[in-house]
């Protein structure tokens, strides 16, 4: 990368100006905007999520402490509070939505080949919601329940990289298992559901894609058996059932076979059955792939910690959005930068480097890659002192 380039305009680099620009045309972004147009919009609200802060006063503060370097950062308007606040009010949120989309299609692309830790040729999704809880009395639209707002996350993460290939944002009185109406289903994909998302007749809409899943479920489901798969000793599989639901109503809406895995999970002492219209897969192998779900649980805590989406610098259903997509396109940015330039560090320690970063001119590569200065050695023996002691 050029070395007279900004940190931050690096980090920025994986956006396609035109790309960006066909977005902002579609939803009428710029129309009769006089300044702040939506890429500077985005610039500002990205610097907040890079350098962590607290509220649209703090980013204008520290943007106009640095004015002299706002171009070499990308801007080409001046950053008020008052004109960032009437955009992320008013500036239609699926211009960045779309903008993340993209960038989530270059990163998957370069993390196709990642290995699972699992042979499987498929490729493995994990699906899941969070919850961010608002106030009430700042953000009523988002009414949940019991004195209480909320909105959800329902993300669908490729497991080869952690990338997010779908969010659905929906208010937190919406219940996780509706998020299956709008999931895209991948013909031949593997989905990994918790226990939550056990609807049989939208689970039935994957198996005619086709697609695969294995789902979560309770032990005392009826199931009627009508064979049984030999089992490893020492493996943690008790059984593995290929039949069909018992009960009537759960059989009409899943007519087909289903495959039921008794596993006991030696590690955190729990018995867990899971259900799956994939019958050829080894039930061990079941088992370790419903461990991966994990991965969407540690995407959540990672954003929620390391990005401003708990705390927002809008109240309005628009500005929120705005927020959550622009900071999902900051975390596909970073981790894009990883894979290009072959980072070993964290995304973490990667983002907390950035953080402190952003005004410097040198490429991103030699800033995470220095060696840390080695501390003077003792003084030689030979050297003369000014004071005796």
């Amino acid at each position: 990368m050029n070395e007279g380039r900004t940190v931050f305009s690096q980090v920025m680099q994986p956006i396609h100006r035109q790309e960006f620009q066909r977005s902002v045309v579609r939803y009428g972004g710029d129309y009769k905007v006089r300044s702040l147009s939506c890429r500077d919009q985005f610039l500002a609200m990205s610097f907040a999520q890079l350098t962590y802060r607290e509220g649209l006063r703090d980013i204008e503060a520290c943007l106009r402490s640095r004015a002299d370097q706002l171009y070499h950062l990308g801007f080409r308007s001046r950053i008020a509070r008052s004109t960032l606040a009437e955009a992320n009010e008013k500036r239609d949120w699926r211009i960045y939505a779309d903008l993340a989309h993209t960038l989530i299609r270059k990163a998957r692309s370069l993390y196709q080949d990642d290995p699972l830790g699992i042979q499987l040729e498929e490729t493995v999704y994990a699906f899941d919601a969070t919850t961010i809880d608002l106030s009430l009395s700042v953000f009523p639209w988002a009414w949940a329940q019991q004195g209480k707002s909320a909105v959800k996350l329902n993300t669908l993460l490729d497991l080869r990289g952690s990338i997010p290939t779908f969010i659905e944002i929906t208010s937190g009185r919406t219940h996780d298992v509706n998020a299956l109406d709008c999931l895209p289903i991948e013909p031949g994909a593997l989905y990994l559901f918790d226990r939550g998302y056990l609807d049989f007749a939208r689970l039935h809409r994957l198996h005619e894609v086709p697609a695969y899943f294995i789902v979560r479920t309770k032990a005392n489901l009826r199931f009627i058996r009508y064979t049984s798969r030999p089992r490893t000793p020492g493996s943690g599989v008790r059984s593995d059932q290929i039949g069909r639901l018992r009960y009537a109503p759960s059989r009409k809406k899943y007519p087909d076979r289903l495959r039921r895995i008794h596993y006991i999970d030696a590690d955190n002492r729990m018995a867990l059955v899971f259900l799956t219209n994939h019958l050829r897969l080894p039930a061990r192998t079941v088992a370790q792939l419903y461990k991966l779900r994990w991965q969407v649980e540690l995407f959540f805590k990672w954003i929620k910690q390391h990005l401003r989406i708990k705390a927002f610098y809008g109240t309005s259903y628009n500005a929120v959005r705005t927020q959550i997509w622009i900071a999902i396109c900051v975390y596909v940015q970073i981790a894009i930068l990883k894979k290009q330039l072959r980072l070993p560090h964290s995304l973490h320690n990667i983002l907390q480097v950035l953080s402190v970063s952003v005004f410097e001119k040198v490429p991103i590569y030699e800033l995470l890659t220095r060696t840390a200065p080695q501390s003077p050695g003792p003084c030689s023996s030979n050297q003369l002192t000014l004071w005796d002691l």
